[in-house]
């Protein structure tokens, strides 16, 4: 089915950024405990009751989509653990409202449903991974994961998904000595890496500075490793990513890898918020506008009260046009920067409840 607009405003927040891209998570259950995400094993789940039906996904998302949403990406928590996620794709798909509707997931669950989302109509995948080696994957997740998410990997390639990324968290001392391993990796399976900033969002309670490795510092270990320094590629827009190329000259390990794409997405020390068009609904139903944000709007007290289409498209519309937020660079501005320490039992505060 043809994509179907109805008269999007295209809404502009106080910083003149559009509303375009919505990550909308479908559980804040993850069968990781990645230290970057979630809170150690001390965390509280969402009430089952006040998790969004697949009915009320489909018409909220409608309704972003009404406004000027293009983009859309399901997300968790971990979104395949979602029963009968796939369907949900299928419903969200077949209604046509999306230039692309994409996931972002483990890859836990890949083997067993890669085929059944590509066949939903599902435009493409994000998969994590911070490490090639299995005793760093379940230090890093809590799991013994590695040999599922390559079995996933596998899954996808077999059911014909292009344009997969793979995100790696950098993290100094931890997986910063695997960095070209992974471009190369990338290359074998025709996937693009993105290495994301290690960042202090709320959840992340084990992050500090140190561990930080920055955009600079990427390219210096990449320029190290592969003898050449990777080169702009394309304009980075509101994407997350800065994307580079390697250049002729650039080899590892004997491999001739020129003309690799990568990206990197730098949130922590040269943050994007002036281009942000992307904001997220958790698996309740609360809007958040800013990953930093510490509060939201509760959009399912608004869709269980049996409101009109008109006064939701209404609520959405004058939120984002208040919106001002910029939370990224305001955390870059703190002298003394430390972890998000979350206070209290608060899971929206969580980085697993919010979704990528």
């Amino acid at each position: 089915m043809g994509l179907v607009m109805l008269n999007p405003t295209f809404p502009v927040d106080l910083r003149n950024r559009p509303l375009h891209s919505l990550r909308m998570s479908i559980t804040d259950r993850c069968n990781l405990r990645c230290e970057y995400c979630m809170p150690g094993e001390n965390y509280t789940w969402l009430p089952s009751k006040d998790i969004l039906s697949f009915e009320e996904i489909l018409r909220l998302t409608g309704l972003f989509a009404d406004i000027g949403v293009t983009r859309l990406r399901l997300t968790g928590g971990e979104p395949l653990l979602r029963k009968n996620a796939e369907k949900l794709v299928a419903m969200i798909c077949a209604a046509g409202r999306f230039e692309e509707v994409a996931m972002t997931t483990n890859a836990l669950g890949l083997a067993k449903l890669a085929q059944s989302l590509k066949d939903s109509g599902l435009s493409r995948l994000t998969i994590s991974l911070d490490s090639l080696r299995e005793e760093r994957v379940k230090a890093i997740s809590g799991r013994d994961s590695l040999g599922q998410v390559l079995a996933g990997l596998d899954a996808v390639a077999a059911a014909g998904f292009t344009g997969t990324k793979l995100d790696t968290v950098a993290m100094r001392g931890v997986n910063d000595d695997e960095f070209c391993d992974m471009i190369a990796f990338g290359a074998d399976r025709d996937i693009e890496v993105r290495f994301i900033e290690y960042m202090d969002v709320p959840g992340a309670q084990e992050w500090t500075k140190e561990k930080v490795i920055s955009r600079a510092d990427m390219l210096d270990l990449f320029e190290e490793g592969f003898g050449v320094r990777p080169v702009s590629y394309g304009v980075q827009g509101s994407a997350p990513a800065a994307r580079f190329q390697l250049p002729p000259g650039a080899v590892w390990k004997g491999r001739d890898l020129a003309g690799q794409v990568f990206g990197i997405i730098a949130s922590t020390t040269e943050p994007f918020c002036g281009s942000c068009d992307r904001s997220r609904v958790t698996a309740d139903g609360m809007w958040f506008k800013c990953l930093y944000a510490e509060l939201g709007l509760n959009l399912l007290t608004e869709l269980r009260a049996g409101v009109s289409d008109d006064h939701m498209r209404a609520l959405l519309l004058g939120d984002w046009k208040k919106r001002d937020d910029n939370g990224a660079e305001q955390r870059l501005q703190q002298e003394e920067r430390a972890a998000f320490k979350v206070e209290g039992n608060n899971p929206h505060l969580e980085m697993h409840t919010r979704g990528g």
